[in-house]
Parts: C-alpha cells; sequence; structure tokens
C-alpha cells in the first residue's frame, strides 16, 4: 500500500491534467475509434464506387470492335494482293517459256538455252521458287531457288547417268549468278508417277497443283504445269512452282495488332502457310502455330461459308477469347484466317480505359487527401504522440512520459494508462539496471527462475581501505562512493559489460550475457585498465586528499547465467566457482601489492593484446589445487621495453623459485627489488625465497600460497 500511495503521490501531472479537463465544465466530446476509422474508410470507398460507376457506364456505351475490323480488311487486302501476285508471276512465268518451245525458239533438249530461260525466269520473278521441265521417258530438268543467295540446275537424264542427279550450284550476284560447284548424287525420284505430271501430261492446257515431292524431299508447294506439244508432237510438261515458305516469310511482315497472328488455310483446313520471317526454300517455316488450332476450329465451324464470305467468330481456348475472322483468298479453296486477342480488339477501349483510370486516380487521389487530413488530425497525431510515450518507457526515461487529451476516447483512456504505469515505474528505475533489462526484453527471456551454463568474464571492483574510510567519515562518505560508483559504472556500461549488483563499495559486473560476445574477456580486461584510468582522471581522493585506489579481480570460465531467486524476486547474475575465484582475486591484490590480478582462463583468452606477468601459483580460501595468478599491466603497446624485460626477470625468478632453486630466486628477486622497491610481488616472493632456502623445504612442498582469507 506505501508503494501505491507514494506513486499517486509522485505523479502530479494527473491531478494537473484532471484540473484541465474539468476547467471548461464539461470534458471534451470524443468519438469511437471503432466508428471514426470505418466512417473514413466507408467514405472514401463510397466516393471512389460512385465515380467508377458514372466513368465506367459513358464508357461502356463507346466500346466497339471497330479496329478489329479495320485491322482484318488491310491484313485480308494485303494477303489477297500477294496471293495474285504469286499466281500472276507463276502464269506469267510459264506463259513466257511456253511460247518460246511453242515458236521452236528453243527446244526442250538444249540444255544451254534452256538453262539460261529458267534461271532467268528465277531472276526476274521473285516468288518463283521451281521452273521444272519432264520428259515422258522419266528425264527431268529443273532450275531451283535456294533461298536468296543461291541458285542450283538440277538435271535427271535416263541416257547419260541414269540413276544419277546432276546438281550444278550457282552463287547470286548483283546483276549476275556466278557458279560455284557441280556434282552427281544417287536419285530415285519418279517424275513419271508425280500425280502433277501424269495429270497434266493427258491436259490440254496448264493448270493448278498441289505438290510436296521433290528429288531434293518433301517440299510443300503450289505449281502451275501444263503440257507442251511442238508441231502438234507432245513433248512434256512445263512446271512453275511456288514454295509455300516464300507465303510465310510474307505473312512473318504483317502486324495483325499486338500479338495476333494470320494463316493460309485450304479447304480441308490443312495449313499452307503461318508467319516466319526466316522462312525459305532452304529454312522451312517453324514458329507461329500457337493459334493455328483456333483458325482449325474456325474452318471446321464455319464449312462450306468458309469459302463463300467473310465468317467471324469469338472463340476461347487456354481460358482467353479470341476473335477469329475467315476470309476467301483469290486462288481456289484457299482462306485467309486472322485470329486475335480480345483483350487487345480497340484502341477506343484503351483510350477510354485510360480517361477511366485517370479519372478513378483523381477521385482516389481527392479521397486520399481527405481522409488523410482526417486521419491524421483525429487518430495519426494522437496516436503518434502516444506511441512517444510507450517508447519513453521502453527507455525507461520515466520523467519524460506526458498525458495526451485525444477527441477519440480510446485513445484518451490509452494515453492515462501509459501515464499511470509510468509513474509506477518511476518508483523503481534507480534500482533496476535499464539497459539489461531492454536486452532481456529483446532476447524474450521471460521473467522466471533459470539460467543456463555459459562461458563468461566477471570483474570485482573493490575500493582499497574501504572500511576504515567508511568509519571515518560515516554518512559523509555516501557522496564519495557515489562518485566512484558513477565513474566505475559508466566505464563498464561503455565496454560491453552488465553490472551485476553492487554490494557496499563492491561493484560485480561480467561480460558475455545476456548479449554474446566472443571476445568477453579482451573487453573485461579493456574495462579494467578503463576504469584505473578513469578514477585517475575523476580526481576523487579520500579525507586525508589521497587518490581513491581500486583492487579488481577477474576470472573467466564457465559460469550459471540466468534468473536467480524466488517466484517474487529476480536477479539476473552468474553464480558459479569461476564467479569466486574472481572476488577472490579481488582481495588477493592486497596481499601482492598489485592492483588488477586476472586468473589463469583469462590470461589464455587475451592472447598477445595485454602486457600480463605470471605473480603466482594460490590456492583461493576454501580451495586446495593452485591456481596461476597473473597481473593485468596494461596493454602491451603502452610498455616500454624495458619494463617487458623486467616482467620477464620476474616470471624467471618465479621459475626457479618454483623449482627449489632458491639460491638463484634470491638472487633475480634481489637485483629486481634493487630497481624496483615499490613492487610487493618481488618482495612476497623474495621473502619466501629467503625463508626455504634457510629451512629447506619437505618434500611434499608445493609452491603454492594458500589464502586465509575470502
Amino acid at each position: 500500500m506505501m508503494i501505491e500511495a507514494t506513486n499517486r503521490k509522485a505523479n502530479p501531472r494527473r491531478g494537473a491534467f484532471a484540473r484541465r479537463r474539468h476547467s471548461n465544465g464539461k470534458p471534451p466530446l470524443t468519438v469511437s475509434i471503432r466508428l471514426a476509422v470505418p466512417a473514413l474508410v466507408l467514405a472514401a470507398i463510397l466516393l471512389t464506387a460512385a465515380a467508377s460507376s458514372l466513368l465506367w457506364w459513358h464508357t461502356a456505351n463507346s466500346i466497339s470492335r471497330e479496329l478489329a475490323s479495320t485491322i482484318n480488311q488491310q491484313i485480308v487486302a494485303a494477303v489477297s494482293k500477294e496471293v495474285s501476285a504469286i499466281t500472276d508471276q507463276a502464269r506469267a512465268a510459264h506463259t513466257a517459256v511456253r511460247t518460246l518451245f511453242l515458236q521452236n525458239v528453243l527446244d526442250t533438249r538444249e540444255a544451254d538455252k534452256r538453262e539460261f530461260v529458267f534461271l532467268s525466269q528465277l531472276q526476274s520473278q521473285p516468288t518463283i521458287s521451281w521452273v521444272a521441265f519432264a520428259w515422258p521417258d522419266g528425264s527431268f530438268f529443273a532450275a531451283h531457288k535456294l533461298g536468296d543467295g543461291h541458285l542450283e540446275m538440277m538435271e535427271i537424264a535416263k541416257t547419260d547417268h541414269p540413276g544419277q542427279r546432276r546438281v550444278d550450284e550457282y552463287r547470286v550476284i548483283p546483276g549476275d549468278i556466278e557458279f560455284e560447284t557441280r556434282r552427281f548424287e544417287p536419285t530415285g525420284f519418279p517424275v513419271v508417277d508425280q500425280p502433277w505430271f501424269k495429270t497434266a501430261l493427258d491436259a490440254t492446257g496448264p493448270q493448278w497443283f498441289k505438290v510436296t515431292d521433290y528429288p531434293i524431299g518433301p517440299r510443300p508447294s503450289l505449281a502451275y504445269a501444263g503440257p507442251i506439244d511442238v508441231y502438234q508432237e507432245r513433248q512434256g510438261v512445263l512446271a512453275v512452282m511456288i514454295e509455300y515458305t516464300r507465303l510465310s516469310r510474307f505473312l512473318a511482315q504483317l502486324q495483325v495488332g499486338r500479338t495476333g497472328t494470320a494463316y493460309i488455310l485450304d479447304a480441308n483446313g490443312e495449313l499452307i502457310a503461318a508467319p516466319d520471317k526466316d522462312a525459305d526454300e532452304q529454312h522451312p517455316a517453324q514458329g507461329g502455330l500457337a493459334m493455328l488450332p483456333l483458325a482449325r476450329m474456325a474452318m471446321t465451324e464455319a464449312g462450306s461459308d468458309a469459302s463463300k464470305d467473310t465468317w467471324r467468330r469469338n472463340l476461347a481456348m487456354d481460358g482467353a477469347s479470341y476473335e477469329v475472322e475467315l476470309t476467301p483468298l483469290p486462288f481456289p479453296g484457299w482462306s485467309l484466317a486472322t485470329v486475335i486477342p480480345e483483350a487487345e480488339f480497340l484502341a477506343p477501349v484503351q483510350a477510354t480505359l485510360s480517361r477511366l483510370i485517370v479519372g478513378l486516380t483523381v477521385g482516389a487521389i481527392l479521397a486520399a487527401l481527405i481522409s488523410a487530413v482526417l486521419a491524421r488530425s483525429v487518430i495519426a497525431t494522437p496516436l503518434t504522440r502516444v506511441v512517444g510515450e510507450i517508447r519513453h518507457i521502453e527507455t525507461f526515461a520515466l520523467d519524460q512520459v506526458r498525458r495526451h487529451p485525444s477527441r477519440l476516447s480510446e485513445i484518451a483512456s490509452l494515453s492515462g494508462a501509459i501515464a499511470e504505469m509510468a509513474a509506477g515505474l518511476s518508483a523503481f528505475r534507480k534500482f533496476i539496471p535499464a539497459d539489461l533489462v531492454r536486452q532481456l526484453l529483446r532476447q524474450g527471456v521471460e521473467a522466471k527462475p533459470g539460467g543456463s551454463i555459459q562461458e563468461l568474464t566477471v570483474m570485482f571492483v573493490d575500493v582499497a581501505g574501504f572500511t576504515g574510510l567508511s568509519e571515518r567519515l560515516g554518512d559523509r562518505v555516501v557522496p564519495l562512493l557515489s562518485r566512484y560508483l558513477d565513474v566505475i559504472s559508466e566505464t563498464i556500461v561503455a565496454h560491453g559489460g552488465t553490472i551485476d549488483k553492487f554490494i557496499g563499495d563492491a561493484v560485480m559486473a561480467f561480460w558475455g550475457a545476456p548479449t554474446a560476445q566472443s571476445d568477453h574477456a579482451g573487453l573485461c580486461c579493456r574495462a579494467a585498465l578503463a576504469c584505473s584510468r578513469a578514477m585517475l582522471a575523476a580526481g576523487i581522493n579520500d579525507d586525508q586528499g589521497h587518490p581513491l585506489k581500486i583492487r579488481i579481480g577477474i576470472n573467466s570460465g564457465r559460469m550459471v547465467v540466468g534468473n536467480i531467486g524466488s517466484e517474487l524476486r529476480l536477479n539476473y547474475t552468474v553464480i558459479g566457482d569461476a564467479v569466486n575465484i574472481a572476488s577472490r582475486l579481488e582481495g588477493a591484490n592486497k596481499q601482492y601489492g598489485t592492483q588488477i590480478l586476472i586468473g589463469g582462463e583469462t590470461a589464455r583468452r587475451i592472447g598477445d593484446e595485454f602486457a600480463i606477468r605470471e605473480v603466482d601459483s594460490i590456492a583461493v580460501y576454501g580451495r586446495k589445487e593452485g591456481l596461476s595468478v597473473f597481473e593485468l599491466v596494461g596493454r602491451k603497446e603502452e610498455c616500454v621495453d624495458q619494463r617487458a624485460r623486467w616482467l620477464a626477470v620476474y616470471e624467471d625468478g618465479l621459475s626457479k623459485y618454483r623449482g627449489r632453486d632458491f639460491a638463484g630466486a634470491v638472487s633475480i628477486f634481489e637485483a629486481l627489488l634493487h630497481l624496483h622497491p615499490e613492487d610487493s610481488a618481488t618482495r612476497l616472493l623474495l621473502e619466501r625465497s629467503r625463508r626455504l632456502l634457510l629451512s629447506g623445504a619437505d618434500e611434499d612442498w608445493e609452491p603454492v600460497e594458500v589464502l586465509k582469507t575470502k
């Protein structure tokens, strides 16, 4: 109850706020946050929905499919023109060569003239792939275009080279051709068995054929073939062929929307040409087949109507809709199929959608601005202030916590509760290590008894002669003690240490927990040296004007760290044998006249960074086995060579002492004491060596000094 009364009295702001709140006779109007936030969100949604509905209602009436129809008309016109040009060129080439034969200007067996005429037709007619002549005896001669850069002449003669195909290859150069190679290849191509040859040989005039088989393999193509009669005697069949790859290359040049495509199909739905920009006589058409199933589906649904008039349908594939249109081409049985995804139909739709998006964006921005202004003034600003107060509590800056009024009752109540909580905690913050609490909270350590064994380093700091000092000063020792504890505490915290507790004039701190520190021994030793320098710099003197001296004991090892205590009260601390040794080492400084003593494990961990000397082997109070004890002299770079040599000489004397060479030890220690008469450790070891030199050492003698006190 006393704590509660103290807390209420220690918070005068609470009463002041109450007086301000009621000074005008009535509390400020408040609105529930549960109503305020939904109301703001709903207002923004309604405003956006109303604007969207209005704009979309006007936009929906302007949507049309005119662009799809326009694109299709342009594609149909271009393809029809190309198909007409190709067929016209084939007819023209056939007529020109046929006339030469009929007028007896060119004889079918005149190889040189025949080659010249056929090659000239291939060069003058860019869409023609083959010009060929076949005789009833099975002989076959043809000029074949190999893309745009090469030509080849082939002849299958039944008399000169039976079963062989002669191939002459030419390279096309500007205005001429240049012979490259001749080769003979075996062939079994039976021209007399080809349907187009047999039909044309018996016909009265030229006609169109679908041709696939050639001496060089399958080449899907269109042939215009007819008989050649000279002096009423049938000589054979003249054929002009156009490979479908030429049509595929042309289709690839067309822009069918952004992602649409076009196909040429025959009456049976078989593919004549699909877009491929690389297709020619040497490279069969490969690409552009992804939408072919839609074109064939349209041919199936259209049936005979596909050859009569334009047929248009909306078809679906893989969950997407497409606009498919079939249009007859100026070649019997051929139709052009254009396939355009519905998503890209019309530019007007995109323009309308753009206007809609702009309208929605403007409306949303306006709604957002209005909502933001309201939310900031009503919700965000008060909550930000409240969060700021919580941050003060988190950092234990409890005197900075303020109560903030708000028109939202929940925020007002929350701010009041936080202020009262801060008032309750403020009475205890000086008893709680704030940094330690923050670290434990960040690591999720629960406030219940428990701990774990870890490798840590612990330090004890004590004031030399504090008992006599406190007896002389009485209660006047408190300010002096506070200054000393401030200096030591600030130095420890600055070097990453955790202050465990104050025990009178003693300070207990450790490194390596709760935050893991791999170099906990080094951090502790640096802190110890810094404490020594800080005390000198602070100029703290005792009642006799002498500088206040401190003694420090440090040890590393496995120890229990955690919340030690009961369910009612806990202390985050370390316990264990390694902790007890550090406490004994602090007291051992008095015996050896040193300021900082460290244990063997600490000396091993700090490596070569520090200058240390092994002082002695001791058995601390309550233990029988000896422990190596080292004096922390300073940082190695701070020790001059002469001092380093002196430390080495001391350890040499210690080695002789432990090896029972007491005369040698006396000699070394006497020399050292002459140079450093203030060194109590040297004097202590000299006295022992002299005593043992005179009395001798027992067989069970061990070079271990047993401490008689804690």
